[in-house]
């Protein structure tokens, strides 16, 4: 599967997979656009969640799917 990624797609895949969890902010914005094709592959995944313990306000987090 990620022989058929293109090369910003690896790109981004390996940021999100070294991070571990990461804020989707954090992605630089250029390289933002391959999201949507990287979770059709399901490759990744977002959900929200509170940046800080405490808050409020809740951020999109990224993270890799777990590979069999």
């Amino acid at each position: 599967m990620l022989e058929n990624l293109s090369r910003v797609e690896r790109a981004v895949y390996e940021l999100i997979l070294r991070a571990g969890d990461l804020v989707a902010k954090d992605v630089p914005s250029k390289m933002a656009g391959v999201i949507p094709s990287l979770k059709r592959r399901g490759l990744i995944e977002s959900y929200k969640r509170p940046a800080t313990p405490g808050s409020s306000k809740k951020q999109t987090f990224l993270k890799t799917k777990k590979r069999e």
